[in-house]
């Protein structure tokens, strides 16, 4: 779910592990959310809408099931990255949180309770 978009990058792994590696819990996520075209280039990768590189195409897999299991396979580290992920689509990036929610969760049942928890994440 580096998911829900990007943060689904941190929550990338192999589907019957107990936990999600930490192959990508060293990328830097301000980075990535500081810089408008390689957030474009995620984003347009988990949407369907532009090529992905590796990174995306774990994310893109690893999305759904990290927004329905409540991100049950990840580590610690991954799951603060989750949040500052979703908190800055949320907060910066409204449209493509839309998107996002629009294709992995259409029927709001999981996004609801996240939008409602941004607001008390730090």
């Amino acid at each position: 779910m580096k998911f829900i978009l990007i943060a689904m990058a941190i929550a990338l792994a192999c589907a019957f592990a107990e936990e999600y590696p930490n192959k990508y819990d060293n990328m830097n996520l301000d980075d990535v959310l500081g810089n408008k075209r390689l957030l474009n280039g995620y984003m347009k990768c988990a949407l369907d809408k532009g090529p992905c590189t590796a990174e995306g195409r774990d994310l893109k897999y690893y999305i759904s099931d990290g927004l329905k299991t409540g991100c049950s396979k990840c580590t610690a580290r991954q799951r603060k990255g989750i949040k500052k992920v979703m908190k800055h689509l949320i907060k910066h990036e409204p449209e493509y949180w839309k998107q996002a929610v629009d294709k992995y969760d259409p029927d709001r049942l999981y996004t609801k309770m996240y939008e409602k928890e941004v607001e008390s994440w730090s």
